[in-house]
């Protein structure tokens, strides 16, 4: 090989083996760098982030030229921006009670740094949506409700909210002031439950039961109360769902609650109440897995839950759609769901890795994970997609006995310091998202380049940019071209690795 194609070869790997982290083990201990640092057009006329499996480019920014030369690629991959589908609402994850809690035993520079590089438009990954529970959830400090005392009047935000989570969520709103929030109840105060709706026995458990018709209307005034408690800290609720996981008795906090019984909560207290009330919060049916937990014979007539409360015009017209978890079932569900009712929208609000799926193997996870929940709902009509904890800790906690104890967050943070993080896979497939496709954006279609092992969706942003998100899931590298129909650049995307580009038109 002649001696300057050496010196260039080399050049080359000393440029993709960059990255914004060094990394022992899956983790780093923060030294002041973010990734997506600078301003998202820095230089060149296409902003690029590349984020592969071995962790040998890690969430790294880089930038291409357009090309000047006319493109005769074979695999060019064209955007067809007439071609539009759903707008995006964004990508986040949970901050849970655990997650709060955690963030807040780090040094405030350090915290402040990790937000930054999470939710920060300018400074870092922009994550824009966010999942936190009403009253616990099984990633709480405690089992509790707003509303522990019988009677609605005895309503009050608890220490978990005052003390953690609200902090914590207006940390991250100085950074982002247009993040996104959903709330979602696992239990409601153990006073409205009841054994069954046959015998309507008090049922004093935090776990299964379910709600009391008798209790409707406190359970509306409920979320009422709940969303004007944090408007009043200055944080508003863009979206609700009734129940997370409406289907699953054996949750340590959680409600059995049929497509029948949301129906008519929906239809005769939720729904009536928040209008009244002047709330313009979304409200998301449904919020569990794709399947219908149809393995479990009382679930044998919930399937299509969406459908058949969609069914009820009355009802239908308070919601706005549906949400999903992928614990179950396929993510076609989700098309099947939009061709039935296109009206009705699609959020994807719930996913976790663990002990169970090789949940900090990012070589295995970065891969399926970036796949079958960022590309694979998004392809599917979601409008946003948020995974579960955003941050525990490296016991997998806090976490409450009978819920989840073999769960990973999206980053884990060393108990024993709350300084040194490790990135997990749920982590880059939302900012490989978020990152370059920003609220308002609408998904548009492409045409050309196809290949089995490639997964990518195409957005234009609302600021006059495109997007576009791919996953190369095979053991080579590939040379791709992107053409927008007014400009073309060429590029490398590396085996294995998840790339996003953002350019102006």
């Amino acid at each position: 090989m002649p001696k300057y194609n050496l010196l260039l070869t080399a050049s080359m790997l000393i440029l993709l083996l960059c990255s914004f982290s060094s990394c022992s083990d899956g983790g780093r201990k923060d030294d002041g760098e973010d990734p997506a640092s600078q301003e998202w057009l820095t230089e060149g006329d296409v902003t690029i982030y590349v984020t592969t499996s071995t962790r040998s480019q890690d969430f790294k920014k880089q930038s291409a030229a357009f090309s000047k030369e006319e493109n005769k690629s074979p695999t060019t991959l064209r955007l067809e921006p007439a071609e539009r589908y759903q707008t995006m609402d964004g990508f986040g994850a949970a901050v849970t009670g655990s997650t709060a809690f955690n963030l807040l035993q780090m040094k405030p520079e350090d915290r402040t740094r990790f937000l930054r590089e999470t939710f920060s438009e300018t400074e870092g990954m922009g994550q824009s949506y966010i999942r936190i529970s009403i009253g616990c959830s099984d990633f709480s400090l405690s089992e509790y409700s707003c509303c522990d005392e019988p009677g609605i009047e005895h309503f009050a935000l608890t220490g978990e909210e005052n003390d953690y989570v609200i902090p914590v969520l207006k940390e991250i709103l100085a950074i982002n002031p247009d993040v996104k929030i959903m709330g979602s109840p696992w239990t409601p105060p153990r006073w409205m439950k009841v054994n069954n709706l046959t015998d309507l026995e008090p049922f004093n458990s935090w776990t299964s039961g379910q709600l009391n018709p008798a209790h409707y209307g406190d359970y509306a005034d409920y979320f009422v109360k709940w969303i004007r408690a944090f408007g009043a800290e200055g944080i508003s609720i863009y979206s609700v769902t009734p129940q997370n996981e409406p289907l699953n008795r054996g949750n340590s906090a959680s409600l059995y609650m049929t497509w029948q019984e949301q129906r008519d909560f929906v239809k005769n207290a939720l729904g009536p109440q928040m209008a009244a009330a002047g709330l313009k919060t979304k409200i998301y049916v449904y919020d569990h897995n794709y399947n219908y937990d149809s393995d479990k014979v009382e679930n044998a007539d919930q399937g299509q839950f969406p459908l058949k409360i969609y069914a009820d015009s009355e009802a239908a017209g308070f919601i706005a759609g549906a949400a999903y978890h992928n614990y179950g079932g396929n993510k076609g569900e989700l098309n099947h769901i939009h061709q039935s009712q296109p009206d009705k929208e699609l959020v994807f609000t719930e996913t976790s890795i663990g002990t169970w799926n090789d949940g900090r193997d990012l070589e295995t996870r970065l891969i399926d994970d970036m796949r079958e929940v960022a590309l694979g709902t998004v392809n599917n009509w979601c409008r946003g997609v948020i995974v579960w904890n955003l941050m525990l800790d490296t016991d997998r906690g806090p976490n409450r006995e009978g819920g989840c104890q073999t769960c990973y967050g999206a980053v884990d943070i060393d108990r024993n310091d709350y300084t040194t993080i490790t990135r997990n896979s749920h982590y880059y497939i939302v900012g490989h998202l978020s990152s370059v496709v920003k609220p308002g954006a609408v998904r548009i279609g492409t045409s050309g380049f196809s290949d089995s092992g490639f997964h990518h969706a195409a957005f234009e942003n609302t600021d006059g940019t495109y997007a576009v998100v791919l996953l190369n899931s095979t053991a080579a590298a590939k040379v791709i071209t992107l053409d927008d129909g007014a400009n073309h650049f060429t590029c490398e995307v590396p085996a294995k690795a998840v790339i996003s580009y953002r350019w102006k038109k």
